[in-house]
């Protein structure tokens, strides 16, 4: 069944080429390249990314037999080199790569850990833009974080789920694996007939041929590789439009499709409900995932459509949603400030519960500072245990400081310049940063910025010292 014409795809990935030409005058033509660096130096993943380049299109090409765990894939990444290039890495993990080419010309390449560096026949000039392709197979492995959560390729019942936060996606595609770099995406999955192959943005096409059906998925909108997913099983499909016009795409494994069908239901309702507080919504659609409770231990914020272990309440349905606008539209520049994505999203839980007849955003900030918000009191103690924009490590950045501390920061703000002014920076920064990279620096410049005066100015500075960057637990406010 054809959706939408090919030439929708290739007019998207023509319109990032004819960006990337714009840098063309600066090429430097006839100067020797030199290695692109094996990593971005992030503060918390150093090897994730890689230098000398920034990708403008993924063109996945997978096939995947459940019961071999076996992976095929074609990866055909649009680069455009950002310094003269002898040759650079792209990061995956696994895997046999079969063979690489660079603008249709045999590459040689190598292996190390995480890293697959390839020469080109011919170095790259700082400006091109290029096309390389990587033949891969194998079966992909499931990474085990350091806080023992699993991501990757996971094996389900009926087939796989792939997850990538925050290192699983290098397990089954070759990439630019750092939330800095962000691409669009077409990604077709061949599966066995009767199965479905689920991923981001929208269904261009399906067909069936020799008893495999493939899924052709399309994300005209730049996305991190962490938020890129594919779920293969026997999912129940259902497409339904928000009042106005969004798709909404879910994806539901029968196991879950009974206790699921409510809270789905709300999700044109909590897409308008966000648009009125955050702004516009930034994807072309939206949607859900819903896998078996024992496929995954977390849900996660997929683009355009997140991923939930079995049916979820509605404040997490809230919170994913609301990743659409923080996390996945403004993107880290790096892994230290995810506090950004999650401070934002719990936040969004406390408005939606103030506004739907809870308890008011307010009374929630206070049940935390005086450690009556969860039921055991290491938890609460938690809360405390590091600034939300300095983790102590790794392991460590999606711990309690990052989200609660990081809601209770969001409350500050509101607190010290008022609603009007709150609605209007949240709006604001959405609106700034749509589709690209921010960091905590660029987030509070733009609060003070817009806070509405010297003493507001004053207010929210103050905050940074105390709630954002200070250790241990702020005076009572």
């Amino acid at each position: 069944m054809e959706l939408r014409s090919p030439a929708v795809r290739a007019a998207t990935v023509s319109c990032a080429l004819a960006l990337l030409a714009t840098v063309s005058a600066c090429s430097g033509a006839g100067v020797d390249g030199t290695p692109g660096a094996d990593g971005l130096r992030d503060p918390y993943f150093p090897k994730q990314g890689n230098g000398g380049y920034h990708v403008a299109h993924y063109g996945l090409t997978l096939g995947y037999d459940p019961e071999s765990r076996h992976l095929t894939g074609t990866a055909d990444i649009t680069a455009r080199a950002t310094k003269n290039l002898s040759s650079f890495n792209l990061d995956l993990k696994g895997m046999d790569v079969s063979g690489v080419t660079v603008e249709g010309k045999a590459a040689r390449f190598q292996r190390a850990g995480q890293e697959l560096r390839v020469r080109p026949a011919e170095d790259l000039d700082r400006g091109e833009t290029f096309r390389a392709t990587v033949r891969y197979s194998g079966t992909p492995e499931t990474v085990t974080d350091g806080d023992g959560s699993k991501e990757g390729w996971l094996k389900t019942e009926d087939g796989a789920l792939a997850l990538g936060e925050p290192n699983g996606s290098m397990a089954w595609f070759p990439g630019n694996h750092h939330p800095s770099d962000k691409a669009t995406y077409d990604i077709e999955v061949t599966v066995p007939k009767g199965l479905k192959a689920v991923s981001n943005g929208e269904l261009t096409r399906e067909s069936t041929k020799n008893g495999r059906t493939t899924f052709a998925w399309h994300s005209a909108e730049p996305m991190a590789s962490y938020l890129a997913t594919v779920a293969v099983g026997d999912f129940e499909m259902k497409t339904s439009t928000t009042k106005s016009g969004l798709p909404v795409v879910t994806a539901v494994t029968p196991d879950e499709a009974k206790a699921s069908k409510k809270v789905l239901a709300k999700i044109p309702d909590i897409i308008d409900w966000e648009e009125y507080n955050f702004g516009p919504y930034p994807f072309s659609s939206t949607g859900a995932i819903v896998a078996r409770e024992d496929d995954v231990e977390y849900a996660l914020e997929t683009q355009t459509r997140p991923t939930y272990p079995g049916a979820p309440e509605t404040e997490l349905v809230v919170h994913e949603l609301a990743h659409q606008w923080f996390g996945n539209s403004v993107t880290p520049k790096t892994w230290q400030d995810m506090w950004l994505n999650e401070g934002f999203a719990t936040y969004a839980e406390w408005l939606y519960e103030e506004d739907h007849g809870g308890d008011s955003a307010q009374e929630t900030f206070d049940a935390l500072y005086e450690g009556d918000y969860f039921e055991d009191d290491e938890d609460n103690d938690a809360v405390w245990a590091f600034p939300p924009a300095k983790p102590t490590s790794a392991e460590h950045i999606s711990d309690s400081p990052v989200y609660e501390r990081g809601g209770m920061i969001i409350h500050k703000i509101r607190q010290a310049v008022g609603d009007d002014t709150f609605y209007d920076i949240v709006q604001g920064w959405a609106k700034t940063h749509r589709h690209g990279n921010a960091n905590t620096k660029d987030f509070t410049q733009y609060v003070e910025e817009h806070a509405g005066g010297d003493a507001a100015r004053k207010k929210v500075a103050a905050i940074w010292g105390d709630w954002l960057y200070g250790e241990g637990k702020p005076d009572k406010p």
